[in-house]
């Protein structure tokens, strides 16, 4: 496309229109059939038995840690590099949310960071994929195994008999670590469908588990579905059925069932998503062939333990914030819109109570003040990466020169 080019806009086909619409015609427009579909052809592209769609990515987090028993004076460790989202979903539970820091030279969470901050309260993990890259969930398995185990409040906790792993999957649907589906290796993966991500329900998400889990824990998907539609006993559809309108209320649930509507959506996209991610992965190898030559540090999202989702292509720009904040509007003057993701979570005003940042998570405030998320969708074409590449070039010249740094972090 020519200038402008915009940063992420979501990928909407003719196919995807028609599957609406079927549903609207259809007279069944809640959660029903189409989102059951859904939900099973996730499970199997992400090598899992069961999944739970939601209304967005965040109801899938919480509806995970709400299943994992997590409640008021437990703590849950996450990254401080991520998203609100992922903070507001431990909070809304009653827990006491413990920052871990990056891994130096990486958005991703550290294992050793972690294992400092487990103590006789953590209950989980939650581990977030940035950019759609995997986080190391075998090493995270190890620390976690190597703790203690923490007094059970669910069934979910007696199953498991240790602190809960749970990945927080918004940006890595499809992503793969050690040759398997990424999610099939957490307790329990939280994915989001919004409308910038690389499939869209508009807004949605789902929650999936392992094998291991559903084999020990059989009524996860019942509970799910219980807990995210009021705690009634049974759905809407199953109420229709000649004589089933009687109900109960078995806890004082949420409301956060998907309907068949934004369903029939992501099912029309989950039947080019395997298409979605060979695109993106095209493009960012032609982002990194045309970036080569700057002195930046390049995001890897195809290496030898894994393949990620190509969600974002984050680079890091020497200068820090400065350097950063000034690129980022000479692009926009330039017609390229671009991004950052994301401000580590202590520097947001409703969590600074958390601590001081260069304090909490040093590595995770250093990744922030260098990154710059530039355009990624499969409505770029070709010319349009090296159209980007060529201004961005341009724009930087003045600002650094000289070193590079990508020897380690390229693209496999």
């Amino acid at each position: 496309m020519p200038l402008p080019i915009a940063f992420a806009p979501p990928s909407i086909t003719e196919e995807d229109i028609e599957a609406v619409v079927a549903v609207l015609r259809s007279g069944w427009i809640t959660t029903g059939p189409v989102a059951a579909r859904f939900e099973e052809e996730l499970a199997t592209l992400c090598g899992v038995p069961r999944a739970k769609v939601t209304n967005s990515g965040s109801s899938a987090l919480e509806l995970g840690l709400r299943l994992a028993g997590i409640r008021p004076g437990d703590e849950v460790i996450t990254s401080a590099y991520t998203y609100t989202a992922t903070v507001n979903a431990i909070v809304h539970t009653g827990a006491t949310p413990v920052l871990a820091d990056c891994i130096p030279d990486s958005f991703l969470i550290d294992p050793e960071s972690v294992a400092a901050r487990i103590t006789s309260r953590t209950k989980a993990v939650v581990a977030v994929d940035i950019g759609g890259v995997p986080c190391d969930y075998p090493a995270l398995a190890q620390v976690i195994d190597a703790a203690p185990v923490p007094r059970p409040t669910s069934s979910v906790f007696e199953a498991l008999g240790r602190i809960a792993l749970i990945a927080d999957t918004a940006h890595s649907l499809g992503a793969h670590l050690d040759g398997v589906p990424a999610a099939s290796l957490v307790d329990m993966a939280a994915f989001s469908f919004h409308a910038v991500k690389n499939l869209t329900t508009a807004e949605g998400g789902a929650l999936a588990w392992s094998a291991a889990l559903q084999e020990q824990v059989p009524g996860l998907h019942s509970a799910a579905g219980i807990l995210g539609m009021h705690g009634q006993s049974k759905d809407a559809l199953a109420k229709t059925r000649k004589g089933q309108w009687e109900y109960d209320v078995t806890s004082p649930g949420f409301k956060w069932n998907m309907p068949d509507i934004l369903a029939a959506l992501g099912l029309s996209q989950l039947q080019r998503y395997r298409e979605t991610l060979r695109r993106r992965h095209e493009l960012v190898r032609r982002y990194h062939e045309a970036l080569a030559s700057l002195d930046l540090v390049l995001p890897r999202h195809l290496g030898s333990r894994f393949v990620s989702s190509g969600h974002l292509y984050m680079i890091r720009l020497p200068g820090g914030l400065e350097v950063r904040n000034e690129v980022i509007e000479k692009l926009a003057e330039r017609g390229i819109a671009t991004n950052v993701h994301f401000k580590p979570i202590p520097l947001l005003e409703a969590y600074r109570w958390l601590g001081d940042p260069a304090d909490v998570a040093p590595h995770a405030l250093r990744a922030y003040q260098e990154e710059l998320s530039l355009p990624l969708h499969v409505g770029l074409e070709d010319d349009d990466v090296t159209l980007v590449a060529e201004h961005l070039g341009q724009v930087l010249a003045p600002a650094v020169t000289g070193r590079r740094r990508t020897a380690d972090e390229v693209v496999a």
